[in-house]
């Protein structure tokens, strides 16, 4: 492999076509470029200039060789700022996973902030339950992960809560409650429930049970599916009713309504979180610069 000393050395020369403006040009004696520039021909084991007591010229190798070493300097040049560029966390390349209710009022607004602000930070966006972001972020398949509390601690990852929204019940249209502008959780006791797996998110799941069971009853579930807005289906449908977050109720879903619960229990129960996680342990300042960007965002209610 070629120094990039000597290619710097040959490209002056080059321009030159004189060994001493040549040397002048690089701050250094004759005698010491004239060896680097042999040492170059030996190593590429061709002639790079005609040299006579009156001239000096490219040979055509010579000619051929001064644009590849001008590209590769050029390349080289631009791989060291944008080194420079990554390090400094104003660009790279970032996979955010989100759960699918991110998507419908926190996320968008989050990424417009950044995009704003960090135009040459390439962004990856895929779709994943709880526990798949987590796997996603603890083996460095994500990044960054908006998702709802996993339900334990996880080495190396940190979740801190984004956003917060109220937890409604969706009712089947025609159901008994479905009148009723707020809906005692005690109420639906003896009702079927739709729900995501505990398997896809301990938390929200552990969370949800507890809340019925602060209002006198355990669930009885009925059916289960992996997306919130299968679960809604899944009411519309006559299979039951089911928890579900507030900004489900902002998207059309037809034969479904959406009532307030009541419930003698504190806030962090009657309200759902929304984390953003990540991997402490590896090194990201893109990483960093969208953690800063989201809180400040989130924290403006962008």
């Amino acid at each position: 492999m070629v120094e990039t000393r000597l290619l710097r050395q040959f490209i002056a020369v080059a321009e030159e076509l004189h060994f001493h403006r040549a040397a002048e040009r690089l701050n250094m004696a004759q005698p010491p470029l004239s060896q680097a520039i042999r040492k170059l021909e030996d190593e590429l084991e061709v002639r790079l200039f005609d040299r006579s007591n009156r001239r000096v010229a490219l040979t055509a190798a010579g000619a051929s060789f001064l644009d590849t070493a001008r590209l590769a300097l050029a390349q080289l040049d631009d791989g060291a700022e944008q080194a420079r560029r990554v390090a400094a966390g104003v660009a790279g390349r970032l996979t955010i996973t989100f759960v699918e209710t991110a998507h419908l009022d926190l996320l968008p607004g989050i990424l417009r902030a950044f995009r704003s602000r960090f135009p040459d930070i390439e962004l990856k966006l895929q779709e994943a339950t709880t526990a798949g972001q987590v796997e996603a972020l603890r083996m460095g398949g994500a990044d960054i992960g908006f998702l709802r509390w996993p339900g334990s601690a996880v080495p190396n990852l940190t979740f801190e809560r984004i956003a917060q929204e109220p937890i409604l019940v969706a009712l089947p249209d025609g159901h008994r409650e479905a009148n009723n502008p707020t809906v005692a959780l005690a109420n639906l006791a003896r009702d079927g429930f739709v729900a995501t797996p505990r398997k896809e998110g301990a938390g929200f799941y552990d969370q949800l049970i507890g809340l019925c069971r602060l209002a006198g009853f355990s669930p009885h579930i009925v059916q289960e599916a992996r997306q919130m807005q299968t679960v809604v289906g899944l009411v519309a449908g006559g299979f039951g009713v089911a928890l579900v977050p507030a900004s489900l109720a902002r998207g059309p879903c037809k034969g479904v309504a959406f009532r307030p619960i009541a419930v003698d229990a504190p806030q962090d129960m009657t309200h759902m979180d929304m984390v953003i996680g990540w991997n402490a342990s590896k090194v990201s300042p893109a990483r960093d610069s969208f953690l800063a960007t989201a809180k400040q965002a989130a924290a403006n209610n962008i």
